[in-house]
């Protein structure tokens, strides 16, 4: 199964639930008073978001489109769209900074990474950066052993920074390519979260001025409106780079991934819509749109 047919597996839920019915009302019916109605309750209840719903139906009323359902698909693109590819360094290594709360998939999405990583030929470091966790020490351990990785871990409770700092020592001491930090993810306490992930910056910025040079804030699409609120105090505690939104295939409301981009304006990198260690990939605006809109019968028109 190619990773489109796999992505528009994974957005089944989301599509039978609301965008099917959206796309329907849209080919068939006039884009009056009513059927902004329907269409803003649907947009609603998918977890689009109040704000890029809003601007979704201004939108439409401003184009006075012809055909309402490609219009809605090339808006949804350009909402999406941002900087969607990684911001690669020219020198190595490559760093970047997993944040996320606990339970998100960060530790799972960083051992993916690195199978991604290394397959494509690259070197790759993982610093066990949640030291408040030996759970997540050794998942992360099995991931490294899995997909080839060098793994840097202190004992449970150690300093966060000071694995940080170990891990992109080693990495350009060796020459190695990309190095992945795992980090906690205890919102409970935001500013000893807020003094950590701060600390871990400063620190590895002795070593190298520009990293992390991602941080990658990784969300559980299950979680909804939550999580848009995670991102919110996320984006207040550290510079996030990029969203990853892992277990899109278990909600039905991927809209999220719309009212991320539109209210917080952080691009999304990559999207998990499996378990599989091949499920996590780059985030493709017009793939995502087009598994999203598709009707059962593939009979959505393209994007291009």
């Amino acid at each position: 199964m190619g990773f489109f047919d796999k992505l528009r597996d994974g957005l089944k839920k989301s599509r039978e639930s609301f965008f099917n019915k959206i796309g329907q009302i849209l080919k068939f019916k006039k884009f009056d008073k009513e059927t902004r109605e329907e269409i803003e309750e649907l947009l609603i209840l998918a977890d689009v978001g109040v704000e890029a719903t809003e601007y979704i139906i201004e939108k439409l009323e401003e184009m006075k489109p012809e055909d309402a359902f490609s219009a809605l698909k090339e808006i949804l693109v350009d909402i999406l769209k941002g900087k969607n590819e990684l911001n690669v360094p020219s020198e190595k290594p490559f760093v970047i900074s997993l944040v996320g709360v606990n339970g998100s998939g960060k530790t799972t999405t960083c051992g993916k990474l690195a199978s991604m990583f290394r397959g494509e030929g690259k070197q790759v470091v993982i610093g066990a950066c949640d030291t408040f966790r030996a759970a997540a020490i050794d998942q992360l351990r099995v991931w490294a052993d899995r997909s080839g990785a060098t793994f840097i871990a202190h004992m449970e409770g150690a300093d966060a920074a000071a694995v940080a700092y170990d891990a992109v020592n080693h990495a350009i001491s060796k020459g190695k390519d990309v190095v992945l930090l795992d980090t906690a993810g205890r919102l409970h306490n935001k500013k000893h979260l807020m003094d950590e992930l701060q600390k871990v910056n400063r620190v590895i910025q002795k070593l190298m001025p520009n990293a992390p040079h991602e941080v990658l804030l990784v969300l559980d699409a299950v979680t909804g409106q939550n999580g848009l609120q995670q991102a919110k105090i996320f984006k207040e505690v550290v510079n996030v780079t990029g969203i990853v939104l892992t277990k899109l295939d278990g909600t039905a409301k991927g809209g999220i991934a719309i009212a991320i981009a539109k209210e917080l304006g952080i691009p999304i990198k990559f999207i998990g819509v499996g378990e599989g260690i091949d499920d996590l990939k780059p985030f493709d605006p017009v793939a995502f749109v087009e598994a999203l809109m598709a009707g059962d019968e593939n009979n959505a028109g393209s994007l291009g």
